[in-house]
């Protein structure tokens, strides 16, 4: 089974939202501090991309008894994202997640490297 098919609702707060944009302060402040953020397009892209893979995602991470999130993933064809590293360079993302805490059912979309998925 692909998508989410259960009852879920965004995670609004600016925090979650803003590190994964480009150009915003929580952005910058990962580039001091880490060297590189992992950002969508633009905001409509995120949220593009979060209803995609609550569409179509598969099932992402380990199902940890312990975890309180639940992930699921998708890989798309065109960049939806990139890598910005501190000295300005950029790599293309393909691949993102939604993060799912366990006991709110409230989400976030996360733009990745790779998958993080099991069979």
């Amino acid at each position: 089974m692909s998508g989410i098919d259960r009852d879920i609702t965004p995670d609004l707060r600016p925090s979650l939202i803003e590190r994964h944009l480009p150009d915003t302060p929580q952005v910058q402040r990962l580039l001091r501090r880490e060297g590189r953020a992992h950002v969508f397009r633009d905001r409509e892209t995120l949220e593009r991309v979060a209803q995609a893979i609550i569409a179509g995602g598969e099932r992402a991470g380990m199902d940890d008894q312990e975890d309180d999130y639940e992930r699921y993933g998708l890989y798309f064809l065109e960049p939806i994202g990139y890598i910005i590293r501190a000295d300005g360079s950029q790599t293309p993302l393909y691949d993102a997640e939604v993060e799912i805490v366990k006991p709110t059912g409230e989400y976030h979309a996360i733009p990745r490297t790779s998958p993080r998925r099991t069979s």
